[in-house]
């Protein structure tokens, strides 16, 4: 059963997926209140209808009653490494605090969507794809009404901030991307491309658990 997108609730609203997300969820005319859940007023997200901000600068205190009432869930929270400062800060805020949101949701009529990554995988060497794929087991372990995930390749998009390597394959794409197949399965995608998935998933997807690789993303788009 698909179920009407009316009022939703986003964490991660402030990054390069949440921001446009919210831009594209607020051109849903049925799509009544946005609630973007943040640890400072933003005001980007000001100019932007039907936003409503909920200001709680630890997410660990979000709690039932917080969540109660939304059709929708949207998790495009993350962080890097470098930016966390420590593998410790990087686990809080990609597995612990996700997956705290996750658990808010068990037993309610709440579809569940979640940015995660290309080459997610618990048993993996790489400490990035390992809590990525610990955090959608922790996913799919839980009992929530219905359950999506997206795995994009590298992002492309302005993040407001300095990321090297992202960079560098940003330009290296540009230049090699006439070359690639419209469809390939590590080609790098938008956030806009990220985003619309998102939105069309959650007003088209039957099934109670589906995951969207890299190649689906680009087919949707």
């Amino acid at each position: 059963m698909i179920q009407p997108m009316k009022n939703v609730i986003v964490i991660g609203a402030t990054g390069l997926v949440g921001l446009e997300l919210i831009k594209q969820l607020s051109e849903i005319e049925h799509c009544e209140k946005i609630v973007a859940v943040v640890r400072k007023e933003n005001s980007r997200l000001n100019k932007i209808k039907k936003v409503q901000q909920v200001i709680i600068q630890d997410f660990f205190f979000l709690n039932d009653q917080d969540v109660d009432g939304f059709s929708h869930a949207f998790s495009c929270l993350g962080t890097t490494l470098k930016k966390a400062g420590s593998k410790d800060n990087f686990y809080k805020t990609d597995f612990e605090i996700n997956a705290h949101f996750v658990d808010l949701f068990e037993l309610k009529e709440t579809h569940y969507i979640l940015v995660s990554s290309m080459g997610a995988n618990m048993n993996s060497s790489i400490f990035y794809s390992c809590v990525k794929g610990e955090l959608e087991q922790h996913v799919v372990q839980s009992k929530l009404y219905k359950t999506s995930i997206i795995r994009p390749s590298l992002l492309l998009g302005d993040r407001g901030e300095q990321r090297i390597f992202e960079g560098l394959s940003q330009k290296i794409y540009q230049k090699i991307s006439k070359f690639m197949p419209k469809t390939f399965k590590y080609k790098p995608v938008t956030a806009q491309q990220v985003a619309h998935t998102m939105v069309v998933v959650a007003q088209s997807q039957q099934d109670k658990l589906k995951i969207y690789d890299n190649l689906q993303i680009q087919k949707i788009n």
